[in-house]
């Protein structure tokens, strides 16, 4: 059985469902060590400006210990919001057999990567280059990425663009292993029928006409996610019987209502928490989110849409477009940025109900393939490999 350490920043609503997974997994003991107890206890989110606590279990099922932070401001939005001086301690006396990090970014991860010799480091990450910066400093970045995963004696890609990312950074072919990124298939798919009754109730309280079509933006109002591209979009695409909602809250909430005050059919909604995250995709009829930039890195919401057999829309920055959208099977991708491209997509998926329903079908048997138990093989693959090349350093055939 290998025993494997977790490090982590705080408790993720995406991530917790993996951990009780990788819990029952006879092969596996794993304990996971959180640097923050964010989502835990109610929390301001500055991307969504409110207090948030997730409505969903998120310490239950599986092997979990807080290692104090001592930051003077915590939180992820900086290198020092996670100092944590007794991470190694804490994780020596667990005796892992090798240690999964899920951050590094942040002065705790960054010395226990230097520190940490006991045993393997693997890192399983996100990022990608589709939006490649360029000078001095961007060339000094990567240097510095490149010499992080020099450390590690394997990582785990979430999909294409994620494997393009490390490969950029120098990390060979052998020390790379699929681990897709997956969310909590089960849950989303068994409430579908539920959540279908409970949005068309939804449907009449926001006071979306019952013939009209919807396309749903759901997440943080903030810059990186381009809401206003979409709102903007919309209008120029000038759909008949179609509506807009956009679900979330953020710093562009009060720009996004004053463009919106002419057009009757652009509608909004809170913030939902991710027990009512099914019912938001179920109003659905297309899910769109049009991110700019490298941070968004996957886009865990069309992994959730999906389930619900949505059809979508993605830039070609969003980090999942390569693996999960296909274009005129399941979705579009549209260049980032562009709202006269997203206009023409809108106008397209939206000119053929029948096919866009189509398109629902084709997106839930593709999700269908990325699931926890296929990240757990990429992990398990990867640990495989790392103590085979230790035990032939061993006895010196390597």
């Amino acid at each position: 059985m290998n025993k494997l350490a977790i490090i982590i920043s705080h408790p993720i609503q995406y991530y917790v469902p993996w951990f009780r997974h990788l819990a029952t997994d006879p092969d596996l003991s794993i304990r996971v060590f959180y640097l923050w107890n964010f989502g835990v206890t109610e929390q301001i989110d500055p991307g969504f400006q409110q207090t948030i606590q997730w409505d969903i279990p998120l310490l239950d099922g599986y092997d979990h210990e807080f290692v104090l932070n001592v930051s003077s401001d915590p939180g992820t939005h900086h290198i020092w919001g996670l100092d944590n001086p007794t991470l190694q301690e804490q994780v020596r006396e667990y005796a892992p057999d090798a240690v999964l990090l899920m951050n590094y970014n942040y002065i705790s991860t960054y010395q226990f990567l230097w520190q940490w010799t006991q045993t393997p480091l693997l890192f399983r990450g996100d990022s990608h280059c589709l939006m490649q910066p360029r000078g001095l400093k961007a060339w000094l970045r990567k240097q510095w990425i490149s010499a992080v995963y020099q450390r590690l004696s394997a990582c785990l890609y979430v999909g294409q663009a994620n494997y393009n990312y490390f490969r950029h950074h120098g990390v060979p072919e052998d020390r790379l292993f699929f681990a897709p990124h997956a969310i909590e298939n089960d849950r989303f798919m068994t409430q579908s029928t539920t959540a279908t009754q409970q949005a068309q109730l939804w449907k009449d309280e926001l006071g979306i006409p019952a013939n009209h079509a919807v396309i749903v933006f759901a997440g943080k109002f903030i810059s990186k996610k381009r809401p206003l591209d979409l709102l903007q979009a919309f209008i120029q695409a000038d759909l008949a019987n179609t509506s807009l909602l956009l679900v979330g809250g953020g710093s562009l909430e009060s720009e996004l209502r004053e463009q919106a005050i002419a057009h009757s059919h652009i509608h909004f909604a809170p913030f939902q928490n991710q027990s009512m995250m099914p019912r938001t995709y179920a109003i659905a009829d297309l899910v769109v989110l049009p991110s700019y930039g490298p941070s968004e890195t996957w886009g865990l919401a069309i992994n959730e849409a999906m389930c619900l057999g949505k059809p979508v829309i993605v830039s070609d920055h969003v980090g999942c477009g390569a693996d999960l959208v296909q274009s005129e099977r399941n979705g579009l991708i549209f260049p980032a940025g562009d709202v006269s491209k997203l206009a023409d997509a809108l106008k397209h998926a939206m000119s053929d109900r029948q096919r866009l329903k189509q398109w629902g079908v084709e997106s839930r048997r593709i999700i269908s393939h990325y699931s926890y138990e296929r990240t757990t093989h990429g992990l398990k693959n990867a640990l495989h490999c790392v103590q085979t090349k230790m035990s032939c350093l061993e006895v010196g055939l390597l």
